[in-house]
């Protein structure tokens, strides 16, 4: 037993879905709600607080059958738009990595590398539902005799299609800042010689895992906004961790918790996957990824209504110390500062940048909203938890 005032349960909050009558709010709206009606009032009112981010999320991609051909073949290489998917799977399926660059791309040689075309642009040009060429080889079986194919596809033409990225929504990350006298171009963004400015990458009080800092609501089967659709949680991401330095508030001060997840690529949209060029690094795809919230007990209501001056990260020197390997931190600095538009370090104002788009994590925050006000989407039950 606990000591909670207020219990619900999904099974409760989801018949209010179906009723209409779910209290919906996003986590931006709760904090004002907390303010003034205490936790356990505010735990009473609301059922459901919706997150939203939107942003480069490198470890992504999409399995993608690309239907047989007359005669069969077994495809061992296979491209689209001549960026490579890895096809070491099966027959015809293969596995279209966010990161992977065309094979005509010089990449670096000419430095900084322009990275105009790759994986996660393929992705976005199948979403929006341009014609793809598809190309594809073998060496050839008795049961798979077919050596060479090439037409063009559409996302429709193709029987399957799934998007499945290992790591999205990373709990927490580094600020970035160049210390070096020469400028740098990271997967952070380009960052100035000597700290002319401030990468970042999260929403700060909208981010999803901000809002169950010790994914207590989260797991394997929880039901989220991913590229426009509904899609599911399938596990904790790559790089997950649970066990790390973390504030009174248990939100985590440096790098944490990542979900690996999954969602019909055929039902997103291209203005939730948008392949992005980062200048002298290489091809990413942003993702438009938000988590609904369960208003459990107050101890979920305390979690969700933190705010971006209570959410703090690290800032990590890019410039010598990340390619290095070395571990150090420059300062902790709060979201509220970021997003202020400068930080003060070492005595010297560093203009700031934000690599997540706010301006979607409010969109994605709201649809959700919604989407669970008109019953069309209810809270995913976690068959198994993170925490």
């Amino acid at each position: 037993m606990n000591d909670y005032k207020v219990n619900k349960t999904y099974e409760q909050i989801n018949k209010k879905i179906a009723r209409g009558e779910a209290v919906v709010v996003t986590a931006e709206e709760i904090i004002d709600i907390t303010k003034k009606h205490g936790v356990v009032e505010a735990a009473k009112r609301v059922d459901v607080v919706t997150t939203g981010t939107f942003a480069p999320m490198c470890s992504s991609g999409a399995f993608i059958n690309i239907g047989q051909f007359n005669p069969l073949v077994r495809t061992t290489k296979t491209w689209f738009n001549n960026v490579p998917a890895y096809s070491g799977i099966a027959a015809v399926d293969c596995y279209l990595g966010a990161t992977q660059t065309c094979d005509d791309d010089p990449l670096n040689k000419y430095h900084p590398g322009e990275f105009n075309y790759g994986g996660g642009h393929v992705i976005q040009d199948l979403v929006a539902g341009k014609e793809v060429h598809l190309r594809a080889e073998s060496y050839g079986t008795d049961c798979y005799p077919n050596k060479n194919i090439e037409k063009m596809v559409r996302l429709k033409d193709l029987p399957n299609a799934m998007l499945c990225n290992p790591r999205n929504a990373y709990q927490n990350y580094n600020c970035a800042v160049n210390r070096s006298d020469k400028i740098k171009y990271t997967y952070m963004g380009t960052l100035k010689s000597k700290m002319g400015n401030a990468n970042y990458s999260t929403a700060g009080e909208l981010s999803p895992l901000f809002n169950d800092p010790y994914l207590k609501t989260i797991g394997l089967g929880t039901r989220i906004f991913l590229g426009g659709a509904q899609g599911y949680v399938t596990w904790t991401g790559t790089q997950h961790k649970k066990d790390v330095e973390r504030g009174l508030n248990g939100v985590p001060v440096t790098p944490s918790g990542t979900l690996s997840v999954m969602g019909d690529l055929k039902e997103m949209s291209p203005e939730w996957l948008v392949g992005q060029s980062i200048r002298g690094y290489g091809v990413s795809l942003s993702v438009g990824l938000g988590i609904p919230i369960p208003i459990l007990n107050e101890e979920m209501l305390k979690y969700v209504s933190v705010s971006d001056d209570q959410i703090f990260t690290q800032v990590v020197d890019y410039g010598y110390d990340y390619p290095k390997g070395i571990s150090k931190s420059y300062g902790q600095v709060s979201y509220a500062e970021l997003k202020s538009g400068h930080i003060m370090l070492k005595g010297q104002k560093i203009p700031t940048v934000p690599l997540s788009s706010m301006v979607k994590a409010r969109k994605i925050a709201e649809i959700l909203k919604v989407q669970i006000q008109r019953s069309k989407f209810f809270l995913g039950h976690p068959q198994h938890l993170f925490c």
